[in-house]
This record gives structure tokens, sequence and C-alpha cells, in this order.
């Protein structure tokens, strides 16, 4: 059964909603971007869209609701851009580098929206006082760099090792990346992810058949 048509006006208004909650949700990374955490406001925000306070209660119930919308946003953007770039790959090996890789290249290019990340992954609480987003945020993303690595061991390309262990350690070798470079923006962004992707390779690599531990030597009587 074929849903029903929506009135050429009710389309018209629905595309105007997206299109405005899209302008306040960039207004509002922005503003986070360059006035961090403690000095957004919906009055900031608003005054950065050209539009009035009350437009922005219109389409969210508070800066809670826009804050909980740039962090889906945002992630969704990330999702969108890395996945087809790693799922592309024919090797675990070569899809753990491009996912570092295409992580990288979505920091260059997205400045704006991981800092403000960083403003209300630092700052916003939950009503028991713990971070709104903590580790346990990160849990879909550890998942499926354990599949990865799950991949890896079981066609032979990867030793044994813990893949949650490595999954957790991949994620927080790419946080340091990028708080790194935004400290010192000149870094070089793209070879410090070839540099994470060699050192993760190599330490999931699995040892070429028939090589063995050299023999230890012993002392002469």
């Amino acid at each position: 059964m074929r849903p029903e048509k929506k009135p050429d006006g009710q389309k018209q208004s629905s595309f105007i909603q997206e299109a405005r909650r899209a302008q306040i949700i960039e207004s509002a990374i922005e503003t986070f971007t360059e006035l961090g955490y403690a000095g957004t406001s919906l009055a900031h925000i608003a005054e950065r869209a050209g539009i009035s306070k009350g437009v922005i209660s219109y389409h969210f119930a508070g800066k809670t609701e826009l804050m909980e919308q740039i962090v889906e946003q945002v992630y969704r953007d990330i999702a969108q851009f890395v996945v087809p770039r790693t799922e592309r790959e024919t090797t675990a090996a070569r899809a753990l580098r491009a996912n570092i890789r295409a992580v990288a290249e979505y920091m260059r290019g997205h400045r704006s929206q991981l800092l403000a990340l960083g403003e209300i992954f630092n700052n916003f609480r939950a009503s028991d006082g713990r971070k709104r987003y903590g580790v346990a945020f990160n849990e879909p993303i550890y998942r499926d760099r354990e599949t990865l690595f799950r991949l890896g061991q079981q066609n032979g390309e990867f030793r044994s090792f813990d893949p949650r262990v490595m999954s957790i350690t991949v994620q927080a070798a790419i946080d340091d990346m990028f708080a790194y470079w935004v400290t010192y923006p000149d870094h070089d962004l793209e070879a410090h992810a070839e540099e994470l992707a060699d050192l993760f390779e190599h330490a999931a690599r699995a040892e070429p058949p028939g090589r063995a531990d050299p023999p230890e030597e012993t002392a002469n009587p």
C-alpha cells in the first residue's frame, strides 16, 4: 500500500521547517565553537542566525534538545563519510587503514563541528551530575571496530588479541590526534593518521607462517 501523498502546501511547510532547523543547528555549532559551552545561549545562537529566540523555541524544546540534535547530526555525518570508505576495502587491514584515514579527512573539513562536540561532551551534564556523553556513548564505535578486528582474526590477517581492548585503544589514539591538531593547527593531520594506521596494522598483524622466535642464548658454563 502506497503512503498517502501530502498536499503540496504541507510538503513546502515541511521543507521550510527542516531548512530552518538545519540553519539553527549550524548557527549553534558556530556559536559553541566561538564562545564555548558557558558562553553559548539561545539568545546568542538566535543573534548569529538572524532570527528571534522564539523561532528557536518553536523548533527545539530548549538548549538541551538542541545540543542533542547537534551530536546526532554530527555523528550521522561522520558515519556517512567514514563507513562507505571503510566498507569498500577488501581486507581487514586495508579497512582499518581506510577507517583511520577517513576520520582524519573528516576532521580536516569539519573542524567547527568537532570543536562544538568537544564543548558539549566536556560540559553537558545529566541530572545526576555525570557527563551526558561519557565513555558508554562510544559503544557503537567500539563494536564496529571490534567487528573489524574479529574479521581480521577469522581470516588470518590479524593475530590473537582482545578486539575490544584494541578497539578502545584505536579510538583513544584518534581522539588524541584531534586534540593535538586543535592545539597545533599546522600539525600534519594526514601524516599523523598514516602513522596511526601503520602502528595499529603492525600491532594487529599475524606473524608469517613458519616464523619462529629465535632460540634463547645460554650462558657458557
